[in-house]
């Protein structure tokens, strides 16, 4: 089993957009079963939409108009990337976060491509592997867990190669410390975090006043005029994320 790092940059948007995030930049290390560095993959990316970098992207990442300029394209990048990924017969990602495996996907149905490949991957969230090893919930960036376990950083922050270097070191540190059987495959999410808090709170406070959650009235007077559910992908989505969270109320 290989362990594939992986971390990419997207660009942002100044102001408020329909337009869709792309990604800018892929870097990957690849770990053999051991945790020592084989070889690595870094490539640009020509985005569609969005051909120019606004003024907060070149100051995060340093990338210059001109190496954008000079990039292939997303299907070809993502064609060069599954040949390199392909060399290992057994992979598991690793991403700090889920935004990077997300964007992927994302970009990947963009260019009308098959998605096949990476709804079949395995990924390891390590941010969330380094919260439950540091029994915190706050988020962290990269750059503070590195400092936090006395690992010097190096290379530049924001820019997918060296960031993916960066986290395949904390990866390597904490390894024997995390559980395994938490790895995930992408799937699509039609709620946000806040609607979903919404439900979980929802629960909460029926139980408080000793009433029995029920998901109509959970709709009729905490959901139906704070969140739209005329989509039934999300309604649907909301409702067995309300029997998930009544379950584990229940067997606590």
């Amino acid at each position: 089993m290989d362990y594939i790092v992986l971390d990419i940059e997207f660009n942002g948007r100044k102001f408020a957009s329909d337009l869709p995030m792309e990604v800018i930049e892929i870097g990957a290390v690849r770990l053999d079963p051991d945790l020592r560095f084989k070889d690595e993959f870094s490539s640009l990316i020509k985005p569609v939409y969005f051909s120019k970098l606004n003024a907060f992207i070149k100051k995060k990442t340093g990338i210059r108009q001109e190496e954008i300029d000079r990039a292939d394209g997303f299907p070809q990048v993502i064609t060069d990337f599954i040949a390199w990924l392909d060399r290992s017969e057994e992979r598991l990602f690793v991403t700090w976060g889920g935004e990077d495996f997300k964007r992927i996907v994302y970009d990947t149905r963009m260019h009308k491509l098959d998605d096949a490949y990476w709804l079949a991957q395995d990924y390891f969230d390590l941010l969330k592997g380094y919260l439950r090893y540091k029994k915190v919930t706050n988020d962290v960036s990269v750059e503070a867990a590195l400092a936090d376990l006395n690992i010097a950083a190096e290379g530049s922050a924001h820019r997918a190669l060296d960031d993916a270097r960066m986290t395949a070191e904390v990866f390597r540190k904490i390894y024997g410390e995390l559980d395994f059987t938490l790895k995930q495959r992408y799937k699509d999410r039609f709620t946000n975090a806040k609607e979903r808090r919404l439900v979980k709170n929802a629960i909460r406070s029926m139980l408080a006043k000793k009433t029995v959650p029920e998901w109509e009235d959970i709709v009729e007077h905490y959901l139906e005029g704070r969140i739209p559910l005329d989509d039934p992908k999300k309604r649907d989505e909301l409702r067995r994320y309300f029997g998930e969270e009544l379950e584990k109320k229940r067997s606590t």
